[in-house]
C-alpha cells in the first residue's frame, strides 16, 4: 500500500510473471540540438527464461535506438525509495549514470537533475492516476515523476562527449502487464514561457469485460497544475488523428485545453505485452505541440504557445479510442 504513495520507486517484485516496469528519462541539451530518451526497466514474461532487465538509449536526432539486455540478477531496486541499479548503471530522481558496452558501441553518462517537479501525491490521489491507483486489476499504471527539471552533465558515445549542462529533463514511468492496445502520448517542456510544461495521454482502458477511453492531461504553468482527467470529471470534446496532426480538446467546468500536435518521423521502440518486450511504439522527440488554455468562466485565453522538442506517440486504432469516449 505504501508503495502507491511513492510511484517513483519499484512497485513490483522479480518473482512476478507477465509483468513489466520501466522508467523514462527525456533529455534535451541547452542548444536543443540533442534529444535523448533513456529507459531502464525490467521484463518478466510468463516464460521465466525470457526474464531480463534492460536499458534503452534512444538518440532522437539521429533516429537510433539501442537495447541493452541484462541478467535479471543484475537488477537491484531500493525497497524504500527510487534508487535503481542495473549492473554498473544507476538511476534515481536526481542522478543517472551509464556504463554500457555492446559490440563496438560504448555509452557512458554522468547526469544530475535539480528542481524536480512531480505530479502531486495526495491521500486519495497518489499521483497522476488518481483513485485508479488503488484498482488492483489495471492493465497499466503510470507515474509523472517530474514535469520539468534542470540537467547537468554529459552523455559520451564512443569517446565523444555530448554536453547537457543547462539542459532540460522530464521523467515518468509505467508498470503493469501490458501497454494499452491503443493510446496517444505527448509531452513538452520547451515553450517560450520558461515555466510551462505539458504531459498528456489518452488510452484504451480494459475494464471488467469491456473498456473505456481514459485520459490524463496536466499543464504546469508557473507552479500551478491544470488537471484534465477521467477521474476529475473532465471531458474529451474533440479527438482527431491523421498522418500529419493530432487534434485534442479537453475541458472541465473551469478550464479548457486545446492541442494541435504536429506529427514527425519517429523510431520504433520495444514495448511490453504480458511483460514481454514484443510490441512496438513509434516515438518522436522532435514534434511540435501548439497549445491554448482558456478560463471557461471568464471566456478568456490564459496561455498560448508552441512546445518544441515534443515527445509524441500514437499506437493502435483511433476509432477504438473515439468509441470508448462514449462508453
Amino acid at each position: 500500500m505504501f508503495k502507491k504513495y511513492n510511484p517513483s520507486q519499484f512497485q513490483g517484485s522479480k518473482t512476478k510473471k507477465g509483468y513489466f516496469e520501466g522508467w523514462y528519462y527525456k533529455l534535451v541539451d541547452a542548444s536543443e540540438e540533442l534529444a535523448f530518451a533513456i529507459i531502464p526497466g525490467i521484463s518478466l514474461p510468463k516464460e521465466k527464461e525470457k526474464s531480463h532487465a534492460f536499458i534503452m538509449v534512444f538518440d532522437a536526432r539521429n533516429h537510433e535506438m539501442n537495447y541493452f539486455k541484462f541478467d535479471i540478477g543484475e537488477f537491484k531496486a531500493s525497497e524504500s525509495e527510487f534508487k535503481l541499479k542495473i549492473a554498473d548503471n544507476f538511476f534515481s530522481h536526481h542522478q543517472l549514470k551509464l556504463n554500457l558496452n555492446k559490440d563496438s558501441l560504448q555509452i557512458k553518462a554522468r547526469l544530475e537533475f535539480k528542481n524536480i517537479a512531480p505530479w502531486p501525491v495526495k491521500l486519495f490521489s497518489p499521483g497522476v492516476m488518481g483513485w485508479y491507483s488503488f484498482v488492483p486489476f489495471m492493465e497499466c499504471y503510470h507515474g509523472v515523476l517530474s514535469f520539468n527539471h534542470q540537467v547537468k552533465g554529459y552523455i559520451e558515445i564512443n569517446n565523444q562527449k555530448k554536453d547537457f549542462n543547462k539542459g532540460k529533463g522530464y521523467l515518468e514511468k509505467d508498470w503493469g502487464s501490458s501497454m494499452p492496445s491503443s493510446w496517444i502520448w505527448m509531452q513538452s517542456n520547451h515553450f517560450e514561457e520558461e515555466n510551462a510544461s505539458l504531459f498528456g495521454s489518452i488510452a484504451k482502458i480494459p475494464w471488467l469485460k469491456n473498456y473505456f477511453t481514459g485520459f490524463i492531461f496536466g499543464f504546469l504553468l508557473n507552479g500551478r497544475l491544470f488537471k484534465f482527467t477521467t477521474y476529475n470529471r473532465s471531458h474529451i470534446n474533440k479527438l482527431k488523428v491523421d498522418h500529419e496532426r493530432i487534434l485534442i480538446e479537453v475541458s472541465n467546468k473551469n478550464h479548457r485545453l486545446k492541442i494541435d500536435a504536429e506529427r514527425t518521423k519517429g523510431v520504433d521502440l520495444p514495448a511490453p505485452s504480458q511483460g514481454e518486450m514484443t510490441s512496438k511504439v513509434n516515438e518522436s522527440l522532435n514534434s511540435k505541440i501548439n497549445l491554448k488554455l482558456y478560463d471557461n468562466k471568464k471566456n478568456k485565453l490564459i496561455f498560448e504557445g508552441a512546445g518544441r522538442n515534443s515527445g509524441l506517440e500514437f499506437v493502435g486504432d483511433i476509432q477504438e479510442l473515439i468509441k470508448g469516449i462514449k462508453k
